[in-house]
């Protein structure tokens, strides 16, 4: 490995001394870098004698919604028969310490099972446990649906990150909570958190681009149809169409696809979309109108349009 040494005025070849950290040039001595840090991987193996040769032997990351950052210390039984009534001991004494945070624990997991089920990042995962630590601070959730509440956790996180899910998307992943009770959950959280800054929780504006490629996606749509699509829906929002954005996003969906070779049933588009059929049907019967409008003229001409049927 060669790099520029000061007292050389030139390339050299360098040496780098593992124990130090320093980085030496081989012709003159000068220390170009000192206690480097190396971030190539240790193999070294800090397994017990189980003869385990994981190489793990460090916890997860610090955690600052925990009391103590999620640096606890567990003990583990070794495999000697001389270490068992050490170990047993020492185990029973540390299961009968209270750990303040193992309701948030095991929180924090539900929360992260739940994001990874719906591909969400890691942003909205922390900013849902960041809600739910807020809430729990009040001490007030007790007796409430754990299940619901996460979700809804998980739902206020989305919104507020501009990534916002359906309550239904939402619902499919809540370990058995209801839309009623994620809703419920949502509506209470926002109270506690208003009484807590003394003003109104920002949620974020949810509009129907926001899942347009999601469930473009879901049905297996081309690039074509989904850029229509998603400059149909951007259109539609100069209108006054008094319907929810995921159901307006539904309703152009189904426009688009009859207006292509790769048609699209309703049942299909309901299920992609979490939309009843009936409200897709009403939604289209609002756009209708404005169609000539709304789908973008490189797409589908004027006379295309007169092939759709009339709501």
């Amino acid at each position: 490995m060669d790099a520029f040494c000061s007292d050389c005025k030139r390339q050299t070849e360098v040496v780098f001394d593992h124990s130090a950290g320093d980085t030496v040039c081989s012709e003159c001595g000068l220390v170009l870098e000192s206690h480097s840090i190396d971030e190539t991987s240790e193999w070294r193996t800090f397994a017990n004698e189980s003869g385990d040769n994981d190489p793990v032997r460090v916890g997860g990351p610090t955690n600052p919604l925990l009391a103590d950052g999620g640096l606890t210390t567990v003990i583990s039984k070794p495999n000697g028969t001389s270490g068992d009534f050490l170990s047993s001991s020492l185990g029973r004494w540390q299961n009968r310490g209270s750990n303040p945070d193992r309701g948030l624990i095991v929180a924090f997991k539900t929360i992260a099972t739940m994001a990874d089920r719906l591909g969400l990042v890691a942003t909205i995962k922390d900013r849902a446990n960041e809600i739910y630590k807020r809430v729990e601070d009040q001490k007030s959730s007790r007796g409430r649906n754990q299940d619901a509440l996460l979700a809804a956790c998980l739902y206020i996180a989305c919104r507020q990150e501009d990534k916002p899910r359906t309550v239904k998307e939402i619902c499919s992943v809540a370990n058995g909570a209801t839309k009623k009770e994620i809703g419920r959950a949502k509506e209470y959280i926002v109270k506690q958190l208003g009484l807590e800054t003394g003003q109104s929780v920002e949620m974020g504006t949810i509009h129907a681009g926001d899942f347009m490629r999601r469930f473009c996606s879901n049905l297996g749509m081309t690039n074509q149809t989904v850029k229509a699509a998603q400059e149909s829906v951007k259109k539609s929002e100069e209108f006054d169409i008094r319907r929810s954005p995921i159901s307006i996003a539904a309703a152009v969906i189904y426009i688009i696809t009859q207006l292509s070779d790769e048609k699209k049933p309703l049942r299909d588009i309901s299920v992609a979309t979490g939309v009843a059929e009936g409200t897709i049907r009403n939604s289209y019967k609002d756009l209708y109108p404005h169609l000539p409008k709304i789908i973008p003229a490189w797409y589908a001409k004027e006379e295309d349009l007169k092939s759709l049927q009339s709501p």
